[in-house]
C-alpha cells in the first residue's frame, strides 16, 4: 500500500514539475493564435477544372512524344471538350499503332473511332484521383512556401472539396504573403518559333502548334513597363517538377539578382538534350504564362543549370526562389475570402479574456473555500493545479491557444471542480451515517471514480468530435476544453485522494473540516 503511494505522490510531482516547465514562461511558450495575436485569414479555392486541364494537356504531350517515336505520321491532336481529345492520324494504317500506344495510358480510355482517328477521354476514376490530388498538393505546396516564407503557427487546413484554409498570425506584409501564397509558380521551358514572324502571326493568326505569349521590359527612360510578344511553340520540353534547388545570385556584370536554378537527375539529362539538339535556338524560360527571358542556346548545358533574369529587385528575387524551392501549385487558387486581424483586438482579446478567466477563477476559489472550508481550499489548490496542466499540455502539444479556447479553459474552470463537489457531497452522506473519516474517505473515492469517469468521457468524446469535423474556433474551443478535462480528472481523482491519504495516515484525524 505504501509503495503504491509513493508512486502516487512521485506521479504527481513529475506531472505538476513537467507542466511548469514547459508553460513557463507563457507569453513564450503558448502559441497564440489568429485572433489574439493579429494577422491574415484566407480561404482559397482551388481550379479542378485547371487541374483536370493541366492533366489532359500533359497526356496528351507525353503521347505526341511516343507516337513520333513510334514514327506515327499524326494530322492532329485536338481536345474535344475538359475531358476528352482527338487523334487523327494522316495514313489510316498507322490508327493501328495509335491503339497500341494508348494501351499503355490506363488513365485513358477509348469513347469512339473512324478510320482514321480515335476520341479517348480520361476515366471518372482517373478524374477523381486528380482532383483529390490537387486539393491535396495545394496543401503540401502552401505549406512548404510558408515554412520558407518564415510565419511561425501557421494554419493550413482543407475545408471541402476544393478550398483552403490558411491563417498566419503576426503577418505584417499582407500584400506579399498573398503573392508568395496564390502565385501559381508553373515555369515551363519551351522553344521559340523563329520561322515565323511575331508581327505577322499577331494580324494574320498563329500557326498550328505556337501560341502567343507575353513578357515584360521596363523602358530605362520612362520607368514604363512594355509588354513584349513572343511567339512560342506549345510543346513543353521541361518543366518546375525537376527543380531540386533555386536560389537568389547577383549578376557581376550588371549587379542585378537573378534566380539560379539547379535541376535534379532526371531533370538535368533532359535538360542537357535539350541544349543539346537545340544550340543556336532560343528557349524561352516561362513562369505562369509570362515570358522571364529567352536566351540562345550557344551550348550544350551538362550540368543542369540554369538561370531566370527578368530585372528583378532583391525581394521579388527571393519571393520566385521560394515558389520555385517550394514547387507549383498543381492548379490555380482564387482568394475567396481575405481578412486581416490586428494585433490591437488581439490583444484587446486577450486582456478581456483573461479578465473573464480570472473573474470566475476568483469566485470558485471563493465559493469552495468558504462552502467546504479546508476540503474547499484543498480542490482549490486542485483547481490552480488543473490550470498550470492547461498551458503545460498546450505548451508541450505545441497547441494554439484561441479565443474560444480561453472560452474552453473558463468552462474547465467551472467543471473542475463538479467532481470536487461530488466527491465532498458524497463524504458528508458517509459522515452522517456515521463512518469514520478514513471510512467515508475511502468508501466516496472508490465509489465515485466510476461516475466521475462516466461524466468526464461523455464530455471528452463531445469535445473529440467538435477537434474531429470543427474547424478554426471550433477547434480551438475543444482542444483546451479536452486538456482541461483530463487535467480535473487527475486533479479531482488522484492529486486530492493523495493528500487526503497524506493526512489521514499522518494525523489522528477525528472530524473532516467539510
Amino acid at each position: 500500500m505504501k509503495g503504491w503511494f509513493r508512486l502516487r505522490v512521485v506521479a504527481i510531482f513529475l506531472v505538476v514539475v513537467a507542466a511548469a516547465w514547459y508553460s513557463y514562461p507563457p507569453s513564450q511558450k503558448i502559441r497564440l493564435g489568429l485572433d489574439l495575436k493579429g494577422g491574415m485569414h484566407l480561404v482559397l479555392g482551388v481550379d479542378m477544372k485547371k487541374a483536370v486541364d493541366a492533366a489532359v494537356e500533359k497526356e496528351i504531350t507525353l503521347l505526341q512524344g511516343d507516337l513520333e517515336e513510334e514514327k506515327v505520321d499524326l494530322d492532329y491532336i485536338k481536345r474535344k471538350d475538359l475531358y476528352t481529345f482527338e487523334v487523327k492520324v494522316i495514313i489510316p494504317e498507322d490508327l493501328e499503332k495509335v491503339k497500341n500506344v494508348l494501351n499503355r495510358y490506363s488513365e485513358l480510355e477509348l469513347r469512339g473511332e473512324g478510320n482514321d482517328y480515335v476520341v479517348m477521354a480520361l476515366k471518372a476514376s482517373e478524374i477523381r484521383r486528380i482532383k483529390e490530388n490537387a486539393i491535396n498538393q495545394t496543401l503540401e505546396v502552401i505549406r512548404n512556401r510558408i515554412d520558407q516564407f518564415g510565419v511561425a503557427e501557421p494554419t493550413i487546413t482543407r475545408v471541402g472539396n476544393d478550398r483552403v484554409l490558411v491563417q498566419l498570425p503576426g503577418v505584417k506584409d499582407p500584400k506579399r504573403a498573398i503573392g508568395i501564397i496564390g502565385k501559381t509558380a508553373r515555369l515551363e521551358f519551351k522553344l521559340l518559333d523563329e520561322g515565323h514572324s511575331v508581327q505577322e502571326t499577331l494580324s494574320r493568326g498563329v500557326p498550328p502548334g505556337d501560341e502567343i505569349l507575353y513578357g515584360k521590359r521596363v523602358d530605362k527612360a520612362t520607368g514604363r513597363v512594355i509588354k513584349v510578344p513572343y511567339l512560342v511553340k506549345k510543346r513543353v520540353l521541361l518543366t518546375g517538377d525537376h527543380i531540386s534547388d533555386a536560389r537568389v545570385k547577383i549578376d557581376p556584370m550588371y549587379n542585378e539578382p537573378y534566380v539560379a536554378l539547379t535541376f535534379d537527375r532526371v531533370g538535368a539529362k533532359i535538360f542537357a538534350r535539350i541544349t543539346k539538339e537545340n544550340v543556336k535556338k532560343r528557349l524561352a524560360i516561362i513562369l505562369d504564362n509570362v515570358v522571364y527571358s529567352a536566351p540562345v542556346i550557344q551550348e550544350p548545358i551538362p550540368n543542369g543549370r540554369a538561370q531566370i533574369t527578368g530585372r528583378f529587385t532583391s525581394q521579388e528575387a527571393h519571393d520566385l526562389a521560394i515558389v520555385l524551392r517550394a514547387g507549383a501549385l498543381p492548379a490555380p487558387v482564387k482568394i475567396l475570402e481575405n481578412r486581416t486581424v490586428g494585433p490591437s483586438l488581439g490583444r484587446d482579446s486577450i486582456r478581456k479574456g483573461v479578465k473573464a478567466a480570472m473573474v470566475g477563477l476568483i469566485l470558485v476559489l471563493l465559493f469552495m473555500a468558504g462552502y467546504y472550508r479546508f476540503s474547499g481550499v484543498l480542490a482549490d489548490v486542485a483547481l490552480l493545479l488543473n490550470m498550470v496542466l492547461i498551458m503545460g499540455a498546450l505548451a508541450a502539444f505545441g497547441a494554439t491557444l484561441t479565443l474560444p479556447g480561453i472560452a474552453g479553459i473558463i468552462l474547465t474552470i467551472g467543471m473542475s471542480v463538479d467532481a470536487n463537489v461530488l466527491i465532498f457531497e458524497r463524504i458528508r452522506e458517509e459522515l452522517r451515517l456515521g463512518r469514520t473519516v478514513r471510512a467515508a474517505v475511502d468508501a466516496v473515492f472508490s465509489r465515485a471514480f466510476i461516475t466521475i469517469l462516466d461524466a468526464n468521457v461523455t464530455t471528452l468524446i463531445a469535445a473529440l468530435v467538435l477537434f474531429q469535423f470543427g474547424t478554426g474556433p471550433i477547434k480551438g474551443f475543444a482542444v483546451t476544453l479536452s486538456i482541461g478535462i483530463v487535467a480535473s480528472m487527475f486533479t479531482a481523482i488522484v492529486f486530492c485522494k493523495t493528500v487526503f491519504d497524506l493526512v489521514l495516515d499522518r494525523i489522528r484525524v477525528k472530524s473532516l473540516s467539510i
